[in-house]
């Protein structure tokens, strides 16, 4: 088999039988490793042939999963149009919806969107009539249903003089057109200037101050003739925030100043009776947006009218309310005109103060500003009068 030498001279030994068996043993390894190798190559590549059996049950499991998935998607998709309808519900927010059965017939007529006739408008670009109706009706559509149930081209009916105060009240602005003819309402007419303090009320809800603006009674109570003073002569035409009857825009127009008077019918048909006087009324909430040009009045005229203000729009004394009405009164207001605040209720001295703050931010300039207290049966009010003039920007 082969023979093994020792030579011990060198101190070294070979073993010939040995240096051939390790050699071997070294292939038989090299051979395992790559059996082993190629073992493991076929389990990770080998797939096997499925049978049909697998083959039905792997596709029905598949449909199970899109059924599922379609499940959730539809819960995704309810919970976004019910997350959408909380935030329009709680901001306020709402749609009529034409298609809705229970929607009078007028109304649907009223909110159908009409191809103009001439086609395009060419500056505009629109391409048909849009209704404007305001978003918050849609909390009323049930007042807002008996106010557009009527007969078209027929007398209105009789039994909603009511219907429009209501829904002004709660936001409902501006309402929409109506196909049907207004009632006569018999009012006894005097000339001018006769009208204005000796036209009668028809219900007795409008009451008729002669003493106003030229008697005073307290040190808050300024006289018109020193306000126009104020103006340099330049006061001509004016708006009178939630001026009740009209006895400031009477005593206005005994001076040639035109005065525009936004009233309710809160109490009555007080409008009407404004108009019977030869004035002018106007049906508007405080919390709409006045429906004037950018400055244009020489002088803008309120007593209460910062509370009613944010009554039907953000909530009555809030300071996000007041601020909404002080800018639209800094819109309307001509540069140098002059803003009349008229013997304002401060509930208390945290009111005062508010107020306070709003009017400074504008930067107008105080020509009168006097803080009093009035005391009625319960409780000593304070009450804050002032005239501020607007100043020049840009």
């Amino acid at each position: 088999m082969g023979s093994v030498s020792l030579k011990i001279g060198d101190g070294t030994a070979r073993f010939r039988r040995a240096t051939l068996c390790s050699s071997a043993l070294h292939l038989v390894m090299l051979a395992s490793v790559l059996t082993t190798n190629l073992f493991a190559l076929y389990a990770f590549t080998y797939a096997p042939k499925p049978s049909a059996y697998a083959i039905f049950h792997s596709v029905k499991n598949l449909s199970v999963i899109s059924e599922h998935v379609a499940a959730i998607l539809r819960e995704i998709d309810s919970s976004e149009r019910r997350l959408h309808q909380i935030e329009r519900e709680l901001s306020g927010y709402d749609t009529l919806d034409p298609s809705l059965a229970a929607l009078p017939s007028e109304l649907k007529l009223f909110l159908t969107r009409h191809p103009l006739p001439l086609g395009p408008d060419s500056r505009s670009k629109i391409t048909e009539m849009v209704s404007s109706v305001a978003h918050s009706c849609a909390r009323s559509s049930d007042i807002l249903s008996q106010f557009m149930s009527y007969k078209p081209n027929a007398l209105c009916p009789t039994a909603d003089s009511h219907l429009p105060q209501k829904l002004i009240s709660r936001g409902c602005e501006p309402l929409p057109r109506r196909r049907c003819l207004s009632r006569n309402k018999p009012r006894q007419l005097l000339p001018l200037p006769k009208s204005l303090w000796n036209t009668p009320s028809s219900t007795g809800a409008a009451v008729v101050d002669k003493q106003m603006w030229v008697k005073s009674r307290g040190k808050n109570d300024f006289l018109i003739d020193e306000v126009l003073a104020l103006g340099g002569g330049g006061i001509r035409i004016g708006f009178d925030i939630a001026g009740g009857a009209g006895n400031f825009a009477a005593r206005m127009a005994e001076r040639n100043v035109t005065i525009i008077t936004s009233t309710l019918d809160a109490e009555g048909p007080v409008g009407e009776f404004v108009a019977a006087r030869g004035l002018f009324p106007l049906q508007l909430s405080p919390a709409n947006r006045f429906p004037f040009y950018d400055s244009i009045f020489d002088l803008v005229h309120t007593t209460n009218g910062l509370d009613e203000g944010g009554v039907s729009g953000m909530g009555q004394g809030q300071l996000e309310a007041l601020e909404f009405l002080m800018f639209d009164i800094d819109r309307i207001l001509r540069a140098g005109g002059l803003f009349w605040l008229d013997n304002y209720v401060c509930v208390n001295d945290e009111k005062k103060r508010m107020v306070t703050r709003v009017i400074e931010r504008f930067e107008y300039k105080k020509l009168k500003w006097v803080v009093g207290e009035k005391a009625d049966s319960k409780k000593t009010l304070v009450y804050l009068s002032a005239v501020l003039q607007k100043p020049a920007r840009g």
